[in-house]
């Protein structure tokens, strides 16, 4: 297995010197918190889909890494979560109606820190210029991470942070797939297809690897702040 890198990674090992625990908000299959396992106690993993936890428990048994599960909504459950030394929070803000008792509740169960990543604007803006030629509606910019940054420093938190950018990856398993799901994220009917095909190979899309044009490319966002637990 490669090693894994990234400023989320490497913000919170460093918060994991010496060994800790860790809590994985909004967890998925484990992309935040299986790469800390050699350097974790204990992951607690809350997330709201049984089969995503389900399949991270396959994987972190596989690992050896003890975890524990929540099933739940953030921060619904907080009180269900002990404290951790780290707190991670992966591709998950931009999907909260309410974010301060939100981040709230992520700051009071950090002992060390909280590590969140977001992409550097909303993932789906890129679909923008889509909503306009297909329904003429002008979509919003935002949000973005700056936003992010702004409400934590009006709440007092002084956060760090750090752009980067993933390298690219072939989302899909061909130019068909990414039409489509394209299509039902446009609220088109499957007869429009061919016009949704032409309109992505028009923003760039390639036949030979269909990147997800929702997921707004690979510019990324890590911030960081101590915790209060």
């Amino acid at each position: 297995m490669a090693e894994p890198t990234g400023a989320s990674y490497e913000r919170a090992r460093e918060a994991l010197g010496p060994a800790g625990t860790v809590l994985d908000v909004g967890s998925g299959a484990g992309a935040a918190c299986l790469p800390l396992a050699r350097y974790a106690t204990t992951v607690t993993a809350v997330d709201t889909d049984a089969d995503m936890l389900a399949l991270l428990a396959e994987r972190a048994a596989a690992a050896g890494l003890d975890l524990r599960t929540v099933r739940g909504r953030w921060p619904d459950v907080a009180a269900q979560v002990g404290p951790a030394d780290v707190v991670a929070c992966h591709h998950v803000v931009y999907n909260v109606p309410d974010l301060g008792p939100f981040l709230t509740a992520l700051t009071s169960r950090a002992r060390r820190r909280v590590v969140v990543e977001l992409t550097a604007v909303h993932p789906l803006t890129s679909l923008n210029p889509l909503w306009l030629q297909f329904h003429g509606l002008q979509r919003p910019d935002g949000p973005t991470a700056a936003d992010l940054m702004a409400i934590l420093a009006e709440a007092g938190v002084r956060a760090g942070h750090t752009e980067w950018s993933r390298p690219a990856e072939a989302d899909y398993a061909g130019f068909a797939e990414l039409v489509d799901v394209t299509r039902r994220r446009l609220c088109l009917p499957a007869d429009r297809a061919s016009e949704v095909e032409a309109a992505l190979l028009d923003l760039g899309s390639q036949r030979e690897r269909p990147g997800d044009l929702g997921s707004s490319g690979r510019d990324v966002v890590t911030i960081w702040w101590e915790g209060t637990a």
